[in-house]
């Protein structure tokens, strides 16, 4: 590992004053991506700014009815605080399909976040990889990329966005609350994460000497909410494909629907077209499936991810067809 200078932050100014006027250095929190990029030689930074005992740990109500998480909120406490488990809990459910149960306990709201894409190329510096290292080339387009994007991709990059926190974030229309040298400002999270275009190295719209300070969820949404995830192995995997899902349903017929898809893109992907599709429809099984059709129309699939596409629109009927289901449920079954 390349030696680094480290710092332990005073307080929020003092953490983004250092990094905004130090081009090498990054903010540290967690800890849990940042660190194992830097012993396989991705992350080189000149100088850690340990940003993880600011006071940016609470889980707090706002008076419009939203809720604030701070960005040091760990994983864990977040997927088991009351709030979130009973009103969103597509959130919870989330949280609790990633990592494992120590790396939960490390992972933080602001750094799941940020984490950086698991693409084979990209963690094995003796490869070209444009996200990299601009310019030098994309060998999973014709190499190894059954884990890789369906979605929104570009000749330039085919990685996927590893978080599973952040597809439920999607659903939800929640906010990321950044701040930096010239202030704060709030980017909707399905606007915080980039498709590649032509320039991969950029996964965010965070500008350097920004940090994520907390993030933002509105009132709880009308309907039931819920995430499910495929993954090759039962536990401690990234998604092949994921699902969060907000469903609201009066007298059979989809008042509103959110759908976000994690595992296909660079990204969580928000799936308008099916939403737009969905809205008074019947919410039957059908209805559901032509919905995320419609949506993965879209879909350019390589050489050895076509699968992606039907287990996408299974798992997006399925979690659709489940909230429906309960709505017919008396509330002592629910």
């Amino acid at each position: 590992m390349k030696p680094f200078g480290y710092v332990r932050a005073e307080d929020v100014d003092t953490a983004i004053a250092t990094v905004a006027t130090e081009p090498g250095a990054r903010f540290l929190g967690g800890g849990t991506n940042l660190v194992d990029l830097m012993k396989l030689g991705v992350e080189r930074p000149e100088l850690l700014v340990d940003v993880s005992r600011l006071p940016l740990t609470g889980i707090d109500p706002l008076r419009d009815g939203r809720w604030r998480i701070g960005a040091n909120v760990r994983n864990s406490d977040l997927a088991a605080h009351p709030v979130i488990r009973s009103r969103f809990p597509a959130l919870s459910q989330a949280l609790l399909a990633g990592a494992s149960g120590q790396l939960r306990n490390a992972a933080t709201t602001g750094g799941n976040l940020l984490q950086r894409t698991r693409c084979l190329y990209f963690q094995d510096v003796s490869k070209p990889c444009n996200k990299r290292s601009p310019g030098s080339g994309c060998p999973a387009r014709e190499g190894v990329h059954r884990d890789l994007a369906i979605l929104g991709h570009s000749e330039h990059c085919v990685a996927t966005h590893p978080s599973d926190l952040a597809v439920a974030l999607a659903a939800l229309d929640a906010s990321v609350v950044l701040r930096g040298p010239d202030g704060e400002r709030r980017v909707a999270l399905t606007e915080f994460h980039r498709l590649p275009a032509d320039l991969p190295e950029r996964d965010t719209v965070i500008a350097h000497g920004e940090l994520v300070t907390a993030v933002e969820l509105p009132a709880p949404p009308p309907g039931r909410s819920a995430y499910r995830k495929a993954r090759d192995r039962a536990s401690y995997a990234f998604a092949l494909a994921s699902v969060a899902a907000v469903l609201d349903v009066r007298e059979g017929v989809v008042r509103e629907a959110r759908l976000a898809f994690g595992g296909l893109a660079a990204k969580p992907w928000r799936a308008r077209v099916a939403e737009q599709a969905l809205h008074g429809a019947p919410a039957t099984e059908d209805s559901f499936r032509r919905a995320a059709d419609a949506e993965l129309a879209a879909a350019r699939p390589l050489r050895d991810n076509g699968f992606k596409v039907p287990l996408a629109r299974n798992l997006a009927t399925q979690v659709l067809t489940s909230l429906a289901d309960a709505h017919h449920q008396p509330p002592s079954a629910r």
